[in-house]
């Protein structure tokens, strides 16, 4: 069987694991989706290309790398954070100016200028003026228009009962009946008009306005790792990878960039009888261990290595992304014996590879 052959070099990367926040735990290798990524982004591939990847390798250490984390909250907050102003709030965009910062944890006012650092003084008046305004709108919904709306539903009570003891058609349940109608028309268009002036000068100026907090995070970071990579695919694919294998920059985030030690089209065995022994950890199938066609070595203990459901490719569904997930054992000392049935051989010189495909 043909199959491509990459051996990669990083000096440092984070393979993120999905379900981290704080602590964005990483892979001990590189998942499938994040290989075939950098794939088809190297061939400049658009649609997702029918390959099987094999992926083991090996790393010497792992450290933790601090970072400062960035989020907008779903409200404004007067007392914390960074109190922002969106630029094009009603765009997909995070282009922001600062107003102002609050210097404490707790204790802080926007409002009312207590512990902050004042970014941009005009932006922050206009912040307060819509604060100033936002009380007077409550005050006059208060003591003037809730008045005048409970009336209103009063007087369409007291209408309502009248036409229950009125004959139906008769000219005073006609002239009640438009007299409810009218009131009822009044009531709404004080409504709209209410939620249009509040919406119009109060709602939508104050949303542009956001609340920006930031939080030490850490990333789990994977040092001088050594990738084996073996690609099966159509030889017109295989073909593209070997032809840009220099335009894959990073495995991992932006910034883990690789070094590329070797592209290597190869044919890989299966039928063997040999016990072959690997150098490196993988991502092998289960069931190659329960059928004793891979061992694991007695460093392993009973738990047998550690399961990962890895994301493959995926579809998009209702402008959704489904990923297929697959099941891969993550062994780190292991031998194969009894090749074929999915598990090959990668033969160079002294090396061996022992080739699992998924």
């Amino acid at each position: 069987m043909k199959a491509l052959r990459l051996v990669i070099h990083q000096s440092s990367a984070n393979y993120k694991r999905e379900e981290t926040v704080d602590n964005k735990m990483t892979y001990p290798l590189p998942p499938f989706s994040t290989v075939i990524g950098a794939l088809h982004n190297a061939c400049g591939y658009r649609e997702y290309k029918e390959m099987d990847i094999s992926i083991q390798g090996r790393y010497g250490s792992m450290h933790r790398e601090p970072y400062t984390d960035y989020c907008f909250l779903n409200s404004t907050q007067d007392d914390r954070g960074i109190l922002v102003k969106m630029r094009n709030a009603d765009m997909l965009s995070n282009a922001y100016d600062r107003v102002a910062s609050a210097k404490k944890p707790q204790g802080n006012s926007f409002r009312n200028g207590i512990t902050i650092q004042v970014h941009d003084q005009k932006l922050l008046d206009e912040y307060r003026a819509l604060k100033d305004l936002n009380d007077e709108i409550s005050e006059f919904k208060k003591n003037r228009f809730n008045p005048v709306m409970t009336l209103l539903k009063r007087r369409k009570k007291v209408l309502s009962e009248k036409k229950k003891v009125l004959e139906k058609g008769s000219e005073q349940f006609c002239k009640v009946e438009r007299r409810e109608k009218e009131i009822k028309a009044a009531e709404k268009l004080m409504k709209e008009r209410m939620e249009q002036f509040q919406n119009e000068r109060y709602t939508i100026p104050i949303s542009k306005f956001r609340t920006l907090t930031k939080s030490m995070k850490f990333y789990e970071v994977l040092d001088d790792i050594e990738l084996i990579i073996h690609v099966r695919a159509s030889d017109e694919i295989l073909n593209d990878i070997l032809e840009h294998r220099f335009d894959i920059t990073s495995i991992g985030r932006s910034e883990d960039f690789i070094s590329l030690e070797e592209a290597k089209i190869v044919e890989l065995q299966e039928d063997l009888d040999e016990e072959i022994e690997s150098d490196y950890s993988a991502y092998v199938d289960r069931k190659l261990v329960v059928d004793e066609k891979i061992f694991l070595d007695q460093k392993q203990g009973e738990s047998g290595g550690t399961l990962y459901f890895l994301n493959k490719n995926y579809k998009v569904t209702d402008g959704k992304r489904i990923f297929e997930k697959k099941r891969a054992l993550y062994v780190s000392g292991y031998s194969a014996e009894g090749f074929g049935d999915g598990l090959y051989l990668d033969t160079d010189g002294d090396k061996n590879y022992i080739v699992n495909f998924f």
